[in-house]
């Protein structure tokens, strides 16, 4: 199995204390079940992303209102959706969305999907990061890649989005040997297309990988289509129970 074949990593995971990272649900009006499952007592979350409208919209949104209102008072982290198109987003239309992300709905950080991955990028999303935390006064801060940047990345935000994909890649995904350097708590796995029964073949490839943050669904993009992440699994109960409870093998 080529993700156990990195020694450094497999030492590195020993206790990862999984949680979900929820990528961003449909708007509240249309999945309803899916924002309210996520107050539900016990359930293992890191964070959940608000994107509204291909960001934070044109004006207030209530419903979205209601929904984040009822993640803060569960105690949950909820983070803006800021679209940063591999580097091709203006540095000021980032800080635009995330002011009104803030003023409309006070979210405690921003995931940057679509985040670049080269070394010569680095600098600008380093500005990037910088901004947004001084608007924040801390936060918490998601680098959106979907694969293993460059490792210099690793030290810009709290963590980044090493996987984001289908099912049929992460079951023969390798993990980059630099990420043994830090903590699980640092990265992330986001997954669709994985059936029921593989659930715990891929715990053990987030477990040996080293990342606490994982999503897994068996909705698909169908091929690139549509998005697999705005609608609960269909074994949300059972993974939120095996995760909850620390078991993942």
């Amino acid at each position: 199995m080529p993700y156990l074949t990195s020694a450094s990593a497999g030492t590195a995971s020993t206790d990862l204390g999984l949680g979900f990272g929820i990528p961003g649900y449909a708007h509240p009006l249309v999945a309803p079940t899916e924002w309210g499952e996520l107050t539900r007592p016990g359930t293992p979350l890191h964070w959940v992303v608000l994107n509204v409208a291909d960001g934070p919209g044109t004006r207030p949104d209530p419903h979205c209102l209601e929904a984040t209102g009822r993640l803060r008072n569960a105690g949950v982290r909820v983070l803006g959706h800021l679209d940063v198109t591999y580097g091709a987003r203006a540095f000021g239309e980032l800080v635009s969305d995330a002011h009104r992300y803030l003023d409309w709905y006070e979210v405690d950080g921003f995931l940057l999907d679509r985040c670049p991955t080269e070394r010569t990028a680095l600098p600008e999303v380093r500005r990037t990061v910088a901004t947004l935390r001084a608007l924040l006064g801390g936060g918490h801060l998601v680098l959106g890649h979907g694969t293993h940047p460059y490792p210099g990345y690793a030290d810009t935000a709290d963590q980044l989005v090493t996987f984001a994909g289908p099912w049929s890649d992460y079951r023969w995904s390798q993990v980059a040997e630099w990420t043994a350097e830090h903590p699980p708590e640092r990265f992330c796995h986001l997954v669709h297309g994985l059936p029921h029964r593989h659930l715990d073949e891929a715990l053990r490839i987030a477990r040996w990988q080293g990342a606490s943050t994982i999503y897994f669904t068996d909705h698909t993009d169908r091929g690139g289509s549509t998005d697999p992440w705005v609608t609960m699994p269909g074994y949300w109960d059972e993974i939120v129970s095996r995760v909850g409870t620390g078991v993942s093998e």
